[in-house]
């Protein structure tokens, strides 16, 4: 089995056991590392199998997600959520540099993808205080997903991933600040939203580039 293979293996196998975790008394170092293990290990991924500047790009994409994993838990909020959204912008110079011939219904959709995370964004923080930085932060992810979709990379891998990295972190808005919902299965819905979603985007560009070089 090729070295790529075996580190797609090794990451979908950190990133899903990750939840584990949670359950175990593990030493916070050790709780963090095996959070950041999942995309870091499809940052590797991506690097091992790069042939290309897209491919490199795509590594840099999942490293600065390994990076705001990590980040989240160290330095919280604000310096995580910086890292996430410098991997926002490498990934839509990804995306723009192999977007597909635009029609109006991709645009249409885009466009609608765009506005309704960044509303959701908006709407969901009970603390309204953040509401603006929040929103601020959501039009990188917002346009993200939209240029994710009008990318030429598989729709059902790539645009799929990218929706479900944004529901996650739409969830966690909603999250934040409500009790009520700070709860086992919604924790369990943002990281596999999130991780099922990296994976996706890691996995679709591959091939994506892999059958362009051919």
């Amino acid at each position: 089995m090729k070295l790529g293979a075996l580190l797609l293996i090794a990451a979908i196998l950190a990133g899903g056991s990750y939840v584990l975790s949670w359950t175990l008394p593990l030493p916070t170092a050790a709780a963090i590392a095996w959070k950041g293990a999942g995309v870091g290990l499809l940052a590797i991924y991506a690097g091992v199998t790069a042939r290309s500047l897209d491919g490199w790009l795509l590594a840099v994409v999942m490293a600065f997600g390994a990076a705001g994993d990590v980040l989240l838990e160290t330095h919280g909020f604000v310096v995580g959520g910086l890292a996430f959204f410098v991997g926002h912008l490498v990934a839509i110079a990804l995306y723009l540099r192999n977007r597909r011939v635009l029609t109006l219904g991709g645009i249409t959709y885009a466009t609608a993808l765009f506005a309704i995370i960044v509303l959701s964004a908006y709407l969901f923080p009970k603390n309204r205080e953040t509401a603006g930085v929040i929103a601020i932060y959501a039009t990188g992810l917002a346009t993200m997903t939209a240029v994710a979709w009008l990318s030429r990379f598989p729709r059902p891998l790539v645009a799929a991933g990218a929706i479900m990295f944004a529901a996650s972190d739409l969830l966690i808005f909603l999250r934040t600040g409500r009790p009520t919902l700070d709860i086992p299965p919604m924790g369990l819905a943002v990281w596999g939203l999130y991780f099922a979603g990296q994976a996706l985007v890691a996995v679709g560009v591959r091939r994506g580039l892999a059958f362009t070089a051919r």
